[in-house]
């Protein structure tokens, strides 16, 4: 009886090798394509490497034991000063999908005209060739230098003694997907996620609470609305309007 099992027994070892294995080879693809999409994404100020991917889901872990809703915008106070030139309009359509990688935050890209597209991507030069004595332009130093970002001129007698938590950084442009991040005051920024144009920045740790994500424009009425968002930015970061 003993010896009939025995082929049995070795058979289903057998099997659950196989299974183990597989299961391990089809995890090990899973990671590996969420690995490659998550680079093509551009990584931005998080190292596009095994490391910066270990990271970045360790800080998605943790959100999602936290339960922080990046869209809620009452962590961001009602108090102090505003830059805006007036109220931001709900954005059609309401939010855009965000992707779903924590870091770096990017929203999925969306259809823009090319007319739009050309006002995006000169915003940020165009803004600091316009002010020259509040603002300087380069690369984003919280992107790694992935795209091209506006700062405030620390020398400022009026710039903003909280503008080094995020190292002078006005805003900087997504050139993967057109949505930027924008360090405004907490009472603009609240409006802005209150208006569905953007979220909170999902560390905490990292940047300032009311640095945010503003959602791409789609058409050049939208870019006039990301521009506001911008210049009143500007205003907070340097302590001039604009």
């Amino acid at each position: 009886m003993a010896d009939h099992l025995l082929p049995l027994a070795r058979q289903a070892a057998a099997n659950k090798t196989v299974i183990a294995v597989g299961g391990a080879a089809a995890v090990l693809l899973l990671v590996a394509g969420d690995y490659l999409q998550w680079k093509s994404l551009g990584t931005g100020g998080t190292p596009p490497t095994i490391q910066g991917y270990g990271r970045m889901r360790k800080m998605g872990l943790w959100r999602f034991f936290y339960g922080d809703d990046l869209k809620d915008a009452s962590p961001l106070s009602k108090e102090g000063p505003t830059y805006l030139d007036g109220p931001v309009p709900k954005r059609e359509g309401g939010r855009a999908k965000g992707s779903r990688w924590t870091m770096p935050q990017r929203q999925i890209a969306e259809p823009i005209t090319p007319e739009a597209l050309e006002r995006l991507a000169t915003l940020m030069h165009r803004l600091s060739a316009q002010h020259p004595k509040l603002l300087s332009y380069g690369l984003s130093k919280t992107e790694g230098g992935t795209g091209h970002a506006i700062y405030a001129n620390p020398d400022l007698p009026t710039v903003n003694p909280d503008a080094h938590k995020i190292r002078y950084e006005v805003a900087h442009v997504h050139p993967s997907e057109n949505s930027l991040h924008v360090y405004a005051s907490p009472a603009d920024a609240r409006e802005v996620v209150e208006a569905e144009w953007g979220e909170r920045f999902p560390v905490s740790w990292i940047a300032p609470a009311s640095w945010i994500m503003v959602y791409a424009p789609r058409n050049e009425e939208e870019v006039e609305v990301v521009e506001r968002i911008v210049r009143a930015a500007v205003g907070w970061n340097t302590g001039v309007k604009v």
